[in-house]
């Protein structure tokens, strides 16, 4: 799935760095469901964080979305310009 931000309807809503993370999850995990998938079905996260004093909030709350086996992960900070806070990107593997 391309990247997905903090995002309504093609408008960019900003907000704290948690509130844009949680926003973009969502978007993925409303994608997902449209194509029969979940979280659960993630083998590979691209996560783009504009701040990388954001790092470990961002771990925290990653963890809450994506439980062990965690999906293998890309994080890179200091990224973004300055319309968003959070960005991701994933593969998903529905099974054979």
């Amino acid at each position: 799935m391309s990247g997905q931000a903090s995002v309504d309807n093609g408008v960019i809503v900003t907000g704290t760095f948690e509130q844009e993370m949680r926003r973009s999850i969502e978007n993925v995990r409303a994608v997902l469901a449209r194509g029969g998938l979940s979280l659960g079905d993630v083998v590979k996260v691209n996560a783009y964080v504009q701040n990388s004093g954001d790092v470990p909030e961002f771990n925290r709350i990653y963890r809450e979305y994506f439980t062990p086996p965690l999906p293998a992960r890309t994080t890179i900070a200091n990224c973004l310009g300055d319309r968003i806070k959070f960005e991701i990107d994933v593969v998903a593997f529905g099974g054979a």
